[in-house]
Parts: structure tokens; sequence; C-alpha cells
């Protein structure tokens, strides 16, 4: 604990550090905490992961009061990360005896003004932050920091304005602290803005590029979730993510997935608070090992145990595709990111390849059987499951060039067949760079619907449905929550 109290932290918070189990402070507490604790701004680039939450969260801790009002405001973009800050500065504040509010959308907002009420520290998403202040249930005339956390994610989810207007009610005597994963021009301007002085801290990502493989197969659009089953059965895994562009695809694959037997979690912003929740809860505690999602799980969430990254959507931007990739190869821990491409996913992973620093490897396709796909409005006879007790052992067990029985994603083929295998390189697209032709693959042909082009439309044709908000005030969070997702 040598280490931690050199930066100037009180034995109350050090022996609570030790019983977390905190020994050596992380670079981004090292460098921040002596910042914070004096009182200067502060612009931090740091990923995910790194120990940011506790680097201004110790400083935070140790400078409020109880009774003296509302005194620390912490803006994040999305829900979970609320909860997630929240979390740790209800776990370290407890010597202190004050009071943690935790505020956003899609849930009672009037639980909220209660807790507002007598609460020293607030933590809280844009959007509802302000549906509290325009009902006046919120006062900031005694807040001594601000916080913008995750601040180029907010920045990329609209929430500018948003920002700007919480900033501009917020007293100028203040301490002001920004962290983000990317320090973009944009962030530099609100820094110019609002911020005096600030010192910068930048640190190393916490993803170990050593212990990162990344590899892209690039197959015919009717074997993408072929080939995805494959790998899932046939890798040993610890945690698995399999990242999708939009709720419609989550929701299918999972559902998909689910039907062959494999037990899936499956998140994104069509889902209630509540239940997003539990599915975090129970992947976060590996009772479930996969977990179908959108990029709502990317970006703020410190999950722990991540072996396999899937981007079954190719995400539109190198930066989202980082942050996905940044879930895994941690802590010393071997990761591998594995993007399935078909033609509708050449454009997306142009515009990842933007990034030199990126180094993805064309992966040999394996020898896979095709796996026919259950479209929404066919009944789903689900299989035996594996379960999380035995996934470990089922992984192991796997043959690495051993293909199941399976059946054809191809949409407009609806009817039982039985198809060949297929196998190595599919034709296709030359890439340059590190993408190369693909090879002839011996394939039946079939007609494919351009109004039923995967992951873009539902079976009638209409766009997907998007969520509601609460009536209980707006969450300008509302790509992220709101309505209620498939049951499945």
């Amino acid at each position: 604990m040598e280490s931690f109290r050199k930066l100037g932290l009180s034995e109350q918070f050090l022996k609570l550090l030790e019983k977390a189990g905190f020994t050596e402070p992380s670079e981004i507490q090292e460098k921040v905490i002596p910042l914070v604790l004096q009182g200067k701004d502060v612009i931090g680039g740091s990923a995910t992961g790194s120990g940011k939450t506790l680097a201004f969260g110790a400083g935070i801790i140790e400078r409020i009061q109880k009774e003296k009002g509302l005194q620390v405001l912490i803006l994040t973009p999305t829900r979970e990360l609320a909860e997630q800050v929240g979390g740790v500065f209800a776990r370290f504040s407890g010597y202190k005896q004050v009071n943690v509010a935790i505020v956003y959308g899609g849930v009672n907002i009037n639980h909220q003004i209660k807790d507002l009420r007598n609460s020293e520290i607030v933590v809280g998403t844009p959007g509802r932050i302000i549906d509290h202040m325009e009902r006046g249930t919120i006062n900031f005339s005694d807040l001594k920091i601000l916080v913008l956390d995750e601040a180029d994610r907010m920045l990329d989810m609209g929430f500018v304005h948003d920002v700007e207007k919480i900033i501009r009610n917020c007293p100028r005597e203040r301490q002001t602290l920004l962290f983000s994963a990317t320090i973009s021009g944009e962030i530099g301007h609100i820094a110019g803005r609002h911020m005096k002085n600030p010192k910068t801290i930048s640190v190393d990502s916490y993803v170990d590029p050593s212990k990162l493989r990344q590899v892209y197969y690039d197959v015919p659009k009717n074997l993408k979730f072929s080939l995805l089953v494959h790998l899932l059965k046939r890798e040993k895994h610890g945690l698995v993510m399999v990242f999708c562009n939009t709720r419609h695809n989550t929701d299918f694959i999972g559902r998909n997935l689910e039907n062959l037997g494999i037990d899936v979690l499956v998140i994104h912003g069509g889902l209630t608070q509540q239940k997003r929740n539990r599915i975090m809860e129970k992947f976060n505690e590996k009772k479930v090992y996969v977990l179908v999602c959108t990029d709502i799980a990317a970006r703020g969430l410190d999950i722990k145990g991540i072996s396999h990254i899937y981007n079954y959507d190719i995400p539109k931007t190198s930066k989202d595709y980082i942050h996905r990739i940044g879930r895994t190869a941690r802590a010393g821990k071997d990761g591998i990111a594995i993007n399935i491409l078909s033609e509708m996913d050449y454009d997306n992973f142009g515009n990842v390849l933007k990034d030199p620093s990126l180094n993805i490897k064309k992966a040999e396709t394996p020898e896979i059987e095709t796996v026919r796909m259950m479209l929404p409005n066919q009944r789903f006879q689900k299989r035996q499951r594996w379960d999380s007790e035995d996934w470990r052992s089922r992984q192991a067990n796997r043959q690495s060039h051993s293909s199941g029985r399976g059946e054809s994603e191809e949409r407009e083929h609806r009817e039982n067949r039985s198809y060949g295998r297929t196998g190595g390189r599919p034709r296709g697209r030359s890439f340059g760079r590190s993408f190369g032709p693909r090879r002839n693959v011996p394939q039946r042909s079939y007609s494919y619907d351009s109004q039923r082009r995967f992951g873009n439309r539902n079976p009638r044709g209409r766009s997907s449905p998007r969520g509601r908000n609460n009536s209980q005030g707006r969450d300008r969070s509302r790509s992220f929550g709101g309505g209620r997702g498939r049951r499945f």
C-alpha cells in the first residue's frame, strides 16, 4: 500500500483499498490522484479498464464533506456506465457517510427525485440530468467538481448540446475533470471553453497488443452464421462477446444460437434497464458465457475474462472497432478478435482498415456445414442447451476441424434440404493490403430478395422498431433504451 500512500490518500481510504485487494496503483491512478487532490483540472486519456474511475474517484471522495449539498456531478454516456461508476463511489465513500444518487432515463423519475434531495454525489446521463434541471429537482449551487466520463462517447452519441447546457448551469468556480479514450479536436474545444489550465494525462491502452490476435474470415453471406456457430462450438473460449450493429440483428442471432442449443444472453438498447442489469450481472458472474450485443456493451463497461470478440457485423469506423476489441487481451491474458465478413461488410471493413495500427490477418476458412437460420415468424424448437457448467469442457473436447450437423442460413431456402460440406476460401472481392482474393468454393446459388437483406429489414420489409422512452421524463440517451426487446 506504500505506493498508494505516497499519492496523498488518507489512512481510511487506504484501508478500503487494501480490503478491496488493491496493492499497486495503475498508471492513470498514479498520475491523476495527486492532481485531483490538489484541485487541478485534468484531461485524462485512458482506455476502459485502466482504473480511471478510481483515479478520479479517490481524490473526489477524499475532498467531499457530509451534508454540504450536491458537491459532485459525474456525467456518463450510458446507463450501464452510470451504474458502474456509481457503484465504485458507493463502495469507497462509506467512511465519509455520503450519499450517491444514480440517475438515468427508462426508470421512474420520482424515486430519483427523492434520492437527489440528500445526495452529495450524483452520477447520471445528460438527458436525465436535464430533466431534473427543468423540473427544479437538482441544485448545482454547491457544486465543486464536474466530471465528464467517456466524453468522446457522449459527443459521438449527439450529447454535445446537452453537455454544454449542463456545464453552463454549473458554478464557474469548480474543478473540471474530463476523461476520454481518445482526445479529439472537439474534446479540445470543450476543454478550451470550460476548463482552467488543465493538466493533460495520457496513458497507454490497457489492452496488451502482444496478447491480442486479430483475424478475419471472408465468406458468402449465407455462410456467416454457419461459420459463427462452427467457431463457437469448436474454439476454446472464456467469456465471449458477439457484436451486431442493430437491435434486430442482435435478437435474430441470439434466438438462432439459442435454437441450436447454445446458452446465450442478448443485450441492446431496446431492453428495459432492469433487464439489462440482470443480463450483465449474469454475464459478469459467468452464469452464461456468450453475450450477443450491440455497441452498448463496448464502451465504458469493464468486463473481466473476455477471451473472444466476434464481430458478426463489422462496425462502421475504426474507432468503434477499437472499442469493441478493447474488451479482450487484458491484464496479461490472451485474446482474439474474429471478424466474419461477407460482401455486405466490405465498405465498413475498409473503413476499419484506415487505421494503420490495426494488424488484422486473413484466416483460412475451415471446413464447415451450413446451418439454416429460423426466421422471426417461425416457431423455435429449442434444443438441449449447453449449460454454463459444461461450456469449457465441451470446448476442450471438440476437435478443431470437426464439423457439426446444421441447417442452411439462406432465408429464401426455407424447406429442409441436405447440403454438401464447404470449405476453403470462398470467392469474392480483392481488397489489397492484407486482403487477398478468395478461391472458388463449391456452393449452390440461391436468389436473394433485396427487401430481405440480412440485418436491414424485418421479414415484412419494414424498418426494425426502435425502443420508446419512458413516459417519466425524456432521456436523451434514447438510442440506448426505453422500449422492450423481444423475449427469447
